[in-house]
């Protein structure tokens, strides 16, 4: 092994490599020299220094910031109106009323805002277990670390699908390629090399630099870091883009929802506090009982609600080894019915053994063996391979290659042209001891075999047979190359096959269990793989996946997307495809209906993940795939994504079940008080009172993330509808505001009760019907007897209507205007509490029998700005660097 050189003597002056565009413009030498590197990079103690110099390596931090969700809570123009209006009542003389309605109001936004800051901090630690890392040579070794803690004078390496981690002056390269669109637009990937540009050279132009946030589309290279974190030419991208990320289908259901009920409430608080003045009602008093009815109608904890849901989802899913970037993604996962996926680690067990050697010709099998280490991208004779694909892994770690280690010594590989998607193979110039060149090239045995000039029909049938057995296979071919260094693609011809590699990649004993829970779940599974078809039908078919038909990269160039949306739904297994082909199925899937989830972790995969409204990753995946995808799972594990399927359907559900409260009891009360105000003499119900009601009974609907959900609302996807809900609105308020008005006559004729006395009553049993209806619309079978509601959600909703109860005989009753109810009136309220409840089952019935909820599609958007921001999310910081996140050029 070569010895590590020693680090320059002379003084650091980094000045004239302050950043990239300066450095693309010296030597790689001056640009070590300036750094005070070697080309053996960092020690870790001078990387640790560096690291406390000048901070970790990120352009944006994920941090619960209390500031934020406070002014979310904060912001509504309707509760400022309010605030502002009991003010002015408070300067007016009506103190206590002021008073009352602040405090109110105080508790119902510290209501929301713990609920809201649990969840930011909830998204804190699910980002904190999120890992990206490079590889980089410390010590002389080259070594994983996290992108974050890269620093100037590191020196990294650049593999096929590596997202580039830092900007980088590149001091070696093999047909090295990136694509720079997130930063230059420009759509085709830039070749690179070593050689310095003039000053003033543009960026899209800076070929002798990799910069951070771009791809590495072809090829391979080693740079050493120049600039990190916000002085980098991506930081300062990113630093100037809006932190507000774009909407799911999921938070556009939501906005729609409440944009409705705003616009009831503006209608009818505009009418309320007219009809009130042309009463001659005081002002104040007709203002804050109009503001207060609006107040009432809006679902002012509903994001409230869907955050403690979404809170609690992602930590159940996080037990489960399931992450989300964003929590509002787990209800999108909720929505899918149709998954791609690839099949190894998800259908088999994704460990692949080296199991023999075919040779071509008779020849022993150490010798195409050999051929086949020393056509690798990665050295693993000195080590375990770092970064290296899994195939050339299982090579180097196979007993068989050990013994060849004292022989591999001999060789020289002077020049690799790394693997590519498109040509589906590798090839490397090596020279032996006698200073004999051969080129050797190993890949998909399709793509080799049509390289090679002669192919026995023996090595032709032992190819099928090990496809048919469901082995992954390997072809091992060469040619003499005097005077070849570093090869290219024209290169790979006339060559002589050696053999066949096979490996051994079994199916998971777990995975066809998975496979029908996904299909109960109304999932259709599809296998896209790079393999051979007969191999993806093997697995298929050892785990009970029925194969309705198979499709290759070849059939789908010659089928337009008129035929190929119509084969899609015929086909179970597509074979031996490029990532653009993947991309195609997927755009057409969606095109044609329902939610779709493609699960990759290659960097073939990346178009195909951006693509799919949901994508889905694995920890262990390429830096491009992760980068792509929503959703990261810590296991590749089919059951692990059902239950993050039926996570996100059970969030939907209680969330709706919130919707649907608020549109029916609730609207109807507010409805009902607004109503009363017209022929009373009397406000039916003093602000305070309405607010009050209002902050109880969203209280009891905090327990909603908590209940169960029947299993019917659980074996299919479920959208936002905004028709079904208004429908629910219209048939629903009515009945909770009939029975309202039965309150007002049994208050009027049979108590004959004052104002004080009548506000009380119909402050109990608005708060009552309002509370205890979520027994009946949380399901739509019959409550208690088929369907048991949570024991937190049972307590909290009887527990406010308890508290409800009492108010009247508590010292508080004074100061919120109540007065104590004779006993006769409870008997009265069980018996309207028990009548509303069953009139709302019969309702039920008869509205679910007539009009069941259907799916609504929601608009799909793309943008520039999104792919930004999710490359921007791969380079920052959580809460265990324990610092603000920022980058420094040297």
């Amino acid at each position: 092994m070569q010895q590590r050189t020693t680090a320059p003597t002379r003084p650091v002056d980094v000045s004239d490599v302050s950043d990239v565009t300066a450095a693309a413009c010296l030597p790689g030498e001056d640009v070590l020299l300036g750094l005070g590197v070697t080309a053996d990079g960092l020690s870790a103690s001078e990387a640790g220094e560096r690291l406390a110099r000048w901070g970790p390596n990120a352009v944006s931090s994920h941090r619960a910031r209390l500031l934020p969700v406070l002014w979310h809570q904060v912001r509504s123009p309707l509760l400022g109106l309010l605030v502002a209006t009991a003010t002015a009542s408070f300067f007016v003389g009506e103190r206590a009323d002021a008073v009352i309605i602040g405090v109110i109001v105080a508790l119902s936004v510290g209501l929301g805002f713990v609920n809201e800051y649990r969840a930011e901090k909830a998204a804190e630690a699910l980002h904190a277990q999120i890992h990206h890392q490079a590889v980089v040579l410390r010590d002389g070794r080259a070594t994983e670390v996290e992108v974050t803690a890269l620093v100037p004078g590191d020196v990294v390496e650049l593999r096929l699908g590596d997202i580039v981690p830092a900007d980088v002056r590149l001091l070696r390269v093999a047909g090295l390629e990136c694509a720079e669109s997130v930063l230059t637009g420009e759509s085709l990937p830039l070749p690179k090399d070593t050689a310095a540009v003039p000053a003033g050279t543009a960026l899209a132009e800076l070929s002798c630099c990799a910069l951070m946030g771009t791809v590495v589309q072809a090829g391979s290279g080693r740079g050493v870091v120049v600039a990190t974190g916000a002085a980098t030419e991506f930081g300062k991208i990113a630093a100037g883009l809006s932190t507000h990320q774009l909407e799911t289908g999921f938070q556009l259901g939501l906005r729609r929802f409440s944009m409705l009920l705003v616009y009831v409430a503006g209608a009818l608080t505009t009418s309320i506090f007219v009809i009130n003045v042309a009463l001659h009602r005081p002002l104040i008093d007709a203002l804050l009982f109009s503001l207060a009815i609006a107040v009432g109608i809006t679902p002012q904890l509903l994001p409230a609600v869907v955050s403690t849901s979404l809170a609690a989802g992602s930590r159940r899913m996080a037990q489960r080894k399931v992450l989300v970037k964003r929590l509002v993604c787990i209800e999108d996962l909720g929505d899918v019915d149709v998954l791609f996926t690839d099949k190894t680690g998800t259908l088999t067990q994704g460990r692949i053994d080296y199991v023999r050697a075919l040779p071509a010709d008779g020849a022993p099998t150490e010798s195409l063996l050999r051929w086949g280490l020393l056509c690798t991208e990665t050295d693993g004779a000195e080590g375990p391979a770092i970064g290296g694909n899994p195939l050339d892994q299982a090579l180097w770690d196979a007993p068989a290659a050990q013994a060849e280690l004292a022989t591999l010594a001999a060789w020289t590989r002077t020049g690799v042209l790394p693997f590519d998607h498109e040509r589906r193979m590798v090839s490397a110039v090596v020279r032996d001891a006698s200073g004999a060149t051969t080129l050797v090239t190993k890949g998909a045995p399709e793509a080799v075999l049509e390289r090679c000039a002669d192919v026995p029909e023996a090595t032709r049938a032992a190819l099928a047979a090990e496809f048919a057995a469901g082995n992954r296979v390997v072809a091992v071919a060469t040619r003499p190359a005097p005077g070849l260094a570093q090869p290219t693609a024209a290169d790979e011809k006339e060559l002589r096959l050696e053999g066949l590699l096979v490996f051994l990649d079994p199916p998971k004993p777990d995975a066809a269990a998975a496979l029908r829970r996904l299909a109960d779940l109304g999932i259709t599974v599809k296998i896209v793989t790079g393999d051979n078809a007969a191999v993806a039908a093997k697995v298929c078919q050892d785990l009970g996946l029925v194969t309705t038909g198979a499709l290759t990269g070849n059939d789908l160039d010659g089928m337009d997307d008129v035929r190929l949306a119509e084969a899609i739904g015929r086909t179970t297994v597509f074979a031996r495809v490029s990532p653009e082909h993947k991309a195609r199925i997927v755009r057409i899937q969606r095109k044609t209906g329902g939610d779709v989830a493609f699960l990759g972790d290659g960097v073939n995969d990346a178009l195909a993940l951006h693509a799919a409204d949901v994508g889905i990753s694995v920890d262990s995946g390429t830096d491009v795939a992760k980068d792509a995808a929503d959703v990261i799972l810590l296991q590749k594990d089919l059951d692990v994504l059902a239950d993050g399927v039926v996570e996100g359907r059970r969030i939907f559900a209680n969330t709706i079940k919130y919707v649907l409260m608020g549109t029916s009891s609730n609207f109807g009360n507010m409805f009902s008080a607004a109503g009363a105000s017209l022929f009373l003499s009397f406000l039916p119900m003093l602000p305070s009172q309405i607010l009050l009601n209002n902050l109880l009974y969203d209280a009891s609907q905090l327990a909603i993330p908590t209940d169960h959900v029947d299993e019917a609302q659980l074996k299919r996807p479920s959208h936002w509808d905004i028709a079904f809900i208004r429908r629910f609105m219209i048939c629903f308020g009515p009945i909770s505001s009939v029975f309202d008005f039965v309150t007002f006559g049994v208050m009027l004729w049979v108590f004959h009760s004052g104002p004080v006395q009548f506000r009380t009553g119909w402050f109990v049993e608005s708060l009552a019907t309002q509370t205890l209806v979520i027994f009946a619309i949380r399901t739509r079978r019959v409550p208690f007897w088929r369907s048991h509601p949570s024991l937190p959600l049972t307590l909290a909703a009887l527990g406010v209507v308890l508290v409800g109860a009492l108010l009247p005989v508590t010292p508080l009753a004074q100061a919120f205007g109540f007065h104590p109810l004779p006993a006769a009136f409870f008997g009265a309220l069980a018996g309207m509490v028990a009548s509303y409840l069953v009139l709302i089952e019969i309702g039920k019935r008869l509205f679910y029998r007539t009009r069941p909820t259907a799916p609504v599609s929601v608009p799909r958007s793309a943008s520039d700005r999104r792919h930004l921001r999710r490359r921007a999310a791969r380079f920052s910081t959580a809460a265990r660097l324990g610092r603000s996140a920022q980058g420094h050029a040297p």
